[in-house]
């Protein structure tokens, strides 16, 4: 967890008062469990959905199913995290500290990339109106798996550098990096910028490209189920956005800010400290948005979802033709819309 206990090392010339009394740390620690909740439920249903669907995937299909398994992973870390926000302190030990942090640094950029690569999925299927991955099933999965590989390469150096150990003059352990004073800015500057820039700017860029160029392709077509597909793919990327922009700006302002790039103040550094808590906890909730996106806004998502839990004996006949809206199987066997979506 990057930012929780960044306010505790002495980075600063002058030292500043302590007013952090006034963050409510047991309502962050309660949204924590409620994003949990919500993201394992709905990540897990999106899983089942998907895989339920065999032979009928589409290679969007299977980059949500990668993006939800990667949700899901980011979400199992939350409680750790909560724990070390409501004591004060990491009371796990060296190697959760490292495992823990890997996993999310990895799994927040394999959800990145998952939603670059939707993007260009979508834009190769419509706007050049090829579906070349969908022929190819073997190339999506290896797509996926340089993802993963890729997440977890650049999740290393937050493994190797982070470290519990205790703060000068106290007992109690923090899970942080853990390098020297001459090291920490230069190092974690170019950490940031890194993780900044792979992690969100070059990805965002990516999707508006190819975002941009699908919605216009879709404006001149009169295929309302492309159209609604979209809807979902956009609410996507939107709440992507909406989620980590705030977190990203406020670590960069805070990055800049300790190498010296931007000048500190008290004032400065104790909103920064309380926007890092505030946004990060706002960042962490997007792992449990996309599954509602689906239920709410697809409903091809939610025809789905009846079937497999019909083909699975867990729901009646009677049921699903009640619920069930229009035909899974026509509305699915589109070429350029995900059964998903």
């Amino acid at each position: 967890m990057e930012n929780t206990t960044d306010y505790m090392y002495p980075f600063f010339m002058t030292p500043c008062p302590d007013n952090f009394q006034h963050l409510n740390s047991t309502a962050l620690v309660v949204v924590y469990i409620v994003v949990f909740c919500l993201s394992l439920l709905g990540n897990t249903v999106v899983i089942f959905v998907v895989f339920c669907m065999e032979n009928r995937r589409t290679s969007t299909d299977v980059y949500l199913m990668h993006l939800a398994i990667a949700d899901l992973l980011f979400s199992l870390t939350l409680p750790f995290w909560g724990a070390y926000l409501h004591a004060g302190h990491w009371v796990f030990g060296t190697v959760m500290c490292k495992l823990l942090s890997g996993i999310q640094e990895a799994t927040f950029y394999c959800c990145v990339f998952l939603l670059a690569c939707i993007s260009v999925d979508r834009y190769l299927a419509i706007v050049k109106a090829t579906q070349f991955l969908n022929q190819k099933r073997h190339l999506v999965g290896i797509v996926c798996a340089l993802v993963w590989l890729c997440a977890i390469l650049l999740s290393i150096p937050v493994m190797l550098n982070r470290d519990a150990f205790t703060l000068d003059g106290t007992e109690y352990y923090t899970c942080h990096d853990n390098l020297t004073a001459e090291s920490m800015d230069n190092w974690r500057l170019s950490l940031r910028i890194l993780h900044h820039t792979l992690g969100f700017f070059l990805p965002l860029a990516v999707m508006v490209f190819c975002y941009g160029f699908t919605v216009c392709t879709l404006c001149r077509s009169r295929n309302s189920q492309k159209q609604k597909a979209m809807r979902v793919i956009l609410s996507v990327v939107l709440a992507f956005i909406v989620c980590w922009l705030p977190n990203n700006i406020t670590e960069l302002l805070d990055n800049l800010m300790r190498a010296g790039r931007v000048t500190e103040t008290c004032k400065l550094r104790d909103d920064l400290d309380v926007a890092l808590y505030v946004t990060q906890a706002i960042a962490f909730g997007h792992c449990a948005i996309n599954p509602i996106l689906y239920a709410f806004i697809g409903k091809k998502f939610r025809n789905q979802l009846l079937i497999s839990l019909f083909k699975k004996g867990m729901l009646g006949r009677g049921v699903l033709s009640k619920y069930r809206v229009g035909s899974v199987h026509s509305t699915g066997s589109t070429r350029h819309t995900s059964v998903t979506l």
